[in-house]
């Protein structure tokens, strides 16, 4: 059978088609699925240490999830118009679409959740995110960039508020809405969405998004160690929540609210610094492997396979880490988790194509009829 390949994407018929898949993208959602599995299974240090190289596994904490939440956003604008979002009839199928598309996330996620990993499951908030997104879709990437702008500022303060609501919740409860906060990870999915509103497919639109995100984030790390470093005792820190440490005085407890270098702080920092990790690692994907001939897209197969399948790589590690008899936790667990991801999704893409859940969730989409024949 010869290789599938990739087609282009058309949201709805009658809608402006979308262009070919870029492989960068799925290049860089395989980088964070593979970075999400070694924060469960890859036994990676807590902090990073820039002196000590040993410690540095540890940037896989935070940048991951972020850099799969602006992902989110990016996937949004490509499957809806890419610069150039359609009016109404069609927008309001693909918002259908999108609506439905979350439904089945979420149910995903909760029977993911029912499994009772020792993983917080992010696809409840994905999808929740979904349906968030659905009012913006036609916005232009400025005002994308305000609202998220407007999220990171917020990230923090509701984060801290929404506290007191899961003071008896059990690791089931935290996972909605506390460990990865909706605010918090909106702002990714608005960046995203205005990432692929740029025009990602362009060179010069690629070189920009790189040398901007790599600025933004060293920007704001520089700022945040300066400013507010991350206490001595984040390790009691809970993920998605702010945390200043023992014995701080209100202006250090302040600057930690909202200056916090620290990974899932939910601080403005936060945010914005790994945000801009996420815009740089995607653009760099997409600038070395999209329009580069066969030779780049060889190289590229073995990630990109990984990452057309995102919902069947995600879940497929969840469910063998049920049926195991422990929990690893080493370097080389992930090692077998991240090379047995790599060679099902090759010959999975190889041989049949679209992953299974992903087939599923674009039969459950299509339920929304198209747009009837002229």
């Amino acid at each position: 059978m010869a290789t599938a390949r990739p087609a282009p994407h058309t949201a709805v018929r009658g809608a402006p088609v979308s262009g070919v898949r870029l492989q960068g993208v799925d290049v860089a959602r395989a980088l964070a699925l593979l970075g999400m599995m070694a924060t469960h299974v890859g036994g990676i240090a807590d902090q990073v240490d820039w002196s000590d190289p040993s410690t540095w596994t540890a940037i896989a904490h935070g940048r991951s999830s972020s850099l799969f939440a602006v992902l989110a956003g990016v996937s949004i604008g490509l499957t809806s118009g890419r610069t150039a979002p359609p009016g109404p009839p069609a927008i309001g199928r693909i918002r259908a679409r999108l609506a439905v598309r979350a439904v089945v996330v979420v149910a995903i996620g909760l029977l993911l959740m029912a499994l009772q990993t020792p993983v917080y499951v992010i696809l409840p908030t994905y999808g929740a995110l979904f349906v968030l997104a659905i009012p913006v879709l036609r916005l232009r990437a400025r005002w994308l960039l305000v609202l998220a702008a407007t999220c990171a500022v917020a990230s923090p303060v509701v984060a801290l508020a929404i506290v007191p609501l899961y003071a008896d919740a059990g690791m089931w409860e935290v996972q909605l809405g506390l460990v990865y906060p909706v605010v918090t990870f909106l702002a990714y999915v608005l960046v995203g969405l205005a990432v692929a509103r740029t025009g990602l497919e362009e060179r010069g639109a690629q070189v920009v998004l790189l040398a901007s995100g790599a600025v933004v984030a060293l920007a704001a790390y520089l700022v945040g160690n300066a400013l507010a470093p991350v206490p001595v005792d984040a390790a009691f820190a809970f993920p998605g929540v702010p945390y200043a440490g023992e014995g701080s005085t209100p202006a250090e407890a302040f600057a930690q609210l909202f200056l916090s270098p620290r990974d899932h702080s939910s601080s403005v920092v936060d945010v914005v610094g790994t945000a801009g990790v996420a815009v740089a690692v995607i653009a760099l994907c997409t600038l070395v492997f999209d329009g580069r001939g066969r030779s780049a897209a060889r190289i590229a197969f073995p990630l990109a396979a990984v990452g057309s399948m995102p919902l069947t790589v995600y879940a497929g590690h969840l469910v063998v880490l049920a049926v195991l008899p422990v929990s690893p936790d080493s370097g080389a667990a992930w090692g077998w988790f991240a090379a047995g991801s790599v060679l099902f999704a090759m010959l999975w893409r190889r041989f049949v194509g679209r992953g299974p859940l992903e087939q599923l969730t674009a039969r459950l989409t299509r339920l929304v009829p198209d747009a009837p024949a002229r």
